[in-house]
């Protein structure tokens, strides 16, 4: 929107609205990464650098916390955590605020690579959501270094219409087995079936699926996920991690493992085109994965006080409220929901329901070794060798 979490993409699950109409929106606010990348302003000047995945705050925000603090913002994007990381890793990215998802962020903090949050300077934290805090805490214990900014679910898309004409209406479609069957991926071949380029995903979110635990590391239950997908992968069109919203959309897919917001971008999509594509998100039965994107700050950043300024005014729960509205995705802040629009709020793909809530689990990072072995497995997969 990694891809969002994704090693081999380049694809982003935030890709929510047409490059243009966010470019446009952000022209005012935005330098290019060469003018920003040393941290520098005038004499005098109050700055905050963020480096955000794209296409993920509503710009209006931006303007308003300028007009209000006097603070210029300085907004760059990026499509996958790689990039972060890379950045982050090689120390002075100039950057005073960045959104790492949570393996990623639980790695850089072992890293050092971040600051303990000043919460005297951020007293809208009092506003988190208790119970997603307490899943951040995973990668973040104490949540000592971050603040979720948005958190969803990877589950399946589907196009009812194309799917049950070849399915049929009694095959259940809230389950990994749809996606992992070689005899049902067939049969959906023609329609279209997109998969993320993500096996930090794809991986601990169908590992229940064999009755293993979500976060396992061990070697022989990921190759039971991998084999089976190298097993379906001649029915998949394409492993990526954006292109399945429009495809979706406008009728191309039949079928899609993707984001939340995603998956309901793309419906809102459809039914504003009103073409008569009915799309569905569903958590399948087994079980999902939870990710979040965190707001943290690095250990070097060049104006620290100003993104502990960025941090408060984000926590504001009409703040928070307001990107979520703009984005479709769930914010980690817990008073923002009296905020939400209520057919935002009203949907479960969105906000999902206390059952739903407890089928999700967190993954956290894999060590170097095992990272490297699932590289090679997701390269087998994805090639075919």
């Amino acid at each position: 929107m990694r891809t969002r979490k994704g090693m081999m993409g380049a694809g982003t699950r935030r890709a929510l609205l047409s490059g243009g109409l966010i470019a446009g929106a952000l022209a005012a606010l935005v330098l290019g990464p060469s003018a920003r990348a040393q941290g520098s302003a005038p004499k005098g000047e109050r700055v905050v650098n963020i480096y955000n995945w794209s296409d993920y705050i509503d710009p209006k925000v931006l303007e308003a916390f300028t007009k209000e603090t006097g603070i210029k913002v300085v907004y760059d994007t990026y499509d996958n955590n790689e990039i972060l990381e890379t950045k982050l890793l090689a120390g002075r990215s100039g950057y005073d605020v960045v959104a790492p998802s949570g393996p990623f962020l639980q790695r850089l903090i072992r890293a050092g690579v971040f600051q303990p949050l000043d919460k005297a300077k951020v007293p809208n934290l009092v506003h988190a959501w208790p119970e997603i805090a307490a899943r951040l805490a995973t990668y973040d214990p104490g949540n000592t270094y971050a603040v979720d900014y948005m958190w969803g679910t990877t589950g399946i898309g589907v196009n009812l219409g194309l799917v049950r004409e070849r399915l049929g209406a009694g095959q259940p479609l809230n389950t990994w087995s749809l996606v992992l069957t070689p005899g049902l991926m067939a049969k959906l071949k023609d329609c279209g079936v997109m998969l993320l380029d993500s096996p930090e995903d794809l991986i601990p979110s169908m590992l229940p699926f064999y009755g293993f635990k979500p976060d396992s590391k061990r070697w022989d239950d990921i190759t039971q996920v991998t084999d089976a997908l190298f097993k379906v992968r001649g029915s998949v069109r394409k492993f990526h991690s954006s292109e399945y919203i429009n495809g979706l959309a406008n009728g191309d897919l039949c079928l899609a493992v993707g984001y939340s917001g995603d998956v309901m971008q793309a419906k809102k999509r459809a039914d504003e085109a009103k073409n008569g594509i009915e799309i569905a998100y569903v958590v399948p039965r087994e079980g999902a994965l939870m990710w979040f994107d965190a707001l943290a700050i690095p250990k070097d950043a060049p104006h620290a006080a100003e993104a502990h300024a960025f941090l408060d005014y984000m926590m504001r729960p009409e703040v928070a409220a307001a990107n979520t509205n703009f984005v479709s995705y769930a914010s980690g802040n817990g008073a923002a929901k009296k905020f939400v629009k209520p057919e935002i709020l009203a949907n479960t793909g969105i906000y999902p329901d206390e059952a739903t809530m407890q089928r999700l689990s967190s993954n956290t990072a894999w060590d170097d070794r095992t990272q490297r072995f699932v590289t090679r497995s997701w390269t087998r997969v994805r090639t075919g060798r």
